[in-house]
């Protein structure tokens, strides 16, 4: 079973994909649906992010059960937590997804699905993590795509990438609705 992470700041598309991938019929898990838990941090914690007295950190024992099941021929997985580097040998390929800020702050202020990202200072937390935690995501990744290009063309280039190609047209996300090429 091939083993792919998408990684990358918060409003850079992981959820999107994640649920077009799931569309076109993949194992596709986004750790933000149970797989991750607000841990708070000590009081003399020198690993901040933010101001926040808690982080977001994947529930190692239940990510590693994931990972050792061998039901799909592909399992994609999305997220992003301070911890999601113990698991990185066990992925064959890490997918970092970006955007340009703009794309990114725009896209925080206008979903409707999560509310993180709205308030000034969430704003200057995304855009901190932007040039503390990316550089760092940009090292162990296998490859890197702009997802401010239609969903189709970041489809492509993740199962292009991953040598996964499904036999249906996208159906998801309000995706163009298209056949994706061959192999």
């Amino acid at each position: 079973m091939k083993r792919v992470l998408l990684t990358g700041m918060s409003g850079t598309g992981k959820s999107t994909v994640i649920r077009c991938l799931a569309g076109l019929g993949y194992k596709a898990i986004d750790t933000d649906d149970g797989l991750s838990e607000w841990v708070l941090l000590p009081a003399d914690s020198q690993v901040r992010y933010s101001s926040a007295d808690g982080e977001w950190l994947w529930r190692e024992d239940r990510v590693q059960q994931l990972l050792s099941t061998e039901d799909a021929a592909v399992l994609f997985v999305s997220g992003c937590a301070r911890n999601q580097v113990r698991f990185y040998p066990l992925f064959d390929h890490i997918v970092l997804l970006t955007a340009p800020t703009g794309v990114i702050l725009e896209r925080r202020a206008t979903r409707t699905t999560n509310p993180y990202g709205k308030r000034p200072d969430e704003v200057a937390h995304v855009l901190q993590l932007r040039q503390t935690v990316e550089p760092l995501l940009r090292r162990a990744a296998s490859l890197e795509l702009d997802t401010s290009v239609p969903v189709n063309e970041v489809l492509n280039a993740i199962l292009d990438a991953v040598g996964a190609r499904p036999s249906e047209q996208i159906h998801c996300c309000g995706a163009e609705r298209r056949r994706l090429p061959g192999p």
